[in-house]
C-alpha cells in the first residue's frame, strides 16, 4: 500500500548511488527521515516535472522511485527552487 508522506529528507554524508552527471542531482546513498535511516539500494526509475511561468517552461523537480535496504519503495523528489534553509529533498510517498 502506498502512503502519502510529503516530508523533508536529510541526505547523509555516505556518498551517492548515482553520479553527478550535470543533468540531474546525484541520489544520496542514505537519508535521515524522522527517527529512521533509509539506505538506498537502487534507483527504480527517474523522471522530471516542469512548471510554466509567463509562457516559459522550467524544470521544477527531479523525481526518483527508490528501493531501500529495509524493503521499502519510496518516491522522493529534489526541488530545484528550494531557497535558504529549506530542504531540497522530499519524501513524497512510501510503500511497504
Amino acid at each position: 500500500m502506498r502512503k502519502f508522506v510529503s516530508r523533508p529528507l536529510a541526505p547523509t554524508a555516505d556518498g551517492f548511488v548515482t553520479p553527478a552527471d550535470g543533468n540531474r542531482p546525484p541520489v544520496p546513498r542514505a537519508f535521515e527521515w524522522e527517527d529512521r535511516r533509509l539506505v538506498i539500494t537502487s534507483v527504480v526509475r527517474a523522471w522530471r516535472s516542469t512548471k510554466t511561468d509567463r509562457g516559459d517552461t522550467y524544470l521544477k523537480r527531479h523525481w526518483f522511485e527508490l528501493e531501500t535496504a529495509c524493503g521499502l519503495t519510496i518516491e522522493v523528489y529534489y526541488d530545484r527552487e528550494a531557497r535558504g534553509k529549506a530542504s531540497r529533498w522530499w519524501l513524497y510517498t512510501i510503500r511497504e
